[in-house]
């Protein structure tokens, strides 16, 4: 299994959502971004993010704590901080699993 050198965009989104529901490009490229802009707010809020069928953004919390560099291995410290982490719904594990079994938009 190789890395998949393919990155869908937002414009491809929105072109999708042209397509499928007849918005206008300016709209549904408005839609993707109000839909990004909502999800942003609540990650910054320290809210998760769950969508049904396609996964759960999570934040996380990690404490401080000692790294090491590894070219030298020498400690070094690690601030704690947040981060993101995501955690795809069984239905789209299935779905890559299956080789996806739907047309791309």
């Amino acid at each position: 299994m190789g890395k998949s050198s393919e990155t869908l965009t937002k414009a491809e989104i929105a072109g999708a959502i042209n397509r499928n529901l007849g918005i206008s490009q300016t709209g549904s490229l408005a839609m993707v971004e109000a839909i990004m802009e909502k999800m942003g707010s609540a990650l910054e809020r320290g809210e998760n993010v769950k969508i049904a069928g396609f996964g759960t953004f999570l934040l996380r919390d990690k404490g401080a704590r000692v790294g090491r560099n590894p070219k030298t291995g020498e400690e070094a410290p690690i601030s704690p901080r947040r981060v993101l982490t995501f955690r795809a719904s069984h239905q789209l594990k299935d779905q890559i699993a299956n080789g996806g079994g739907s047309e791309p938009a």
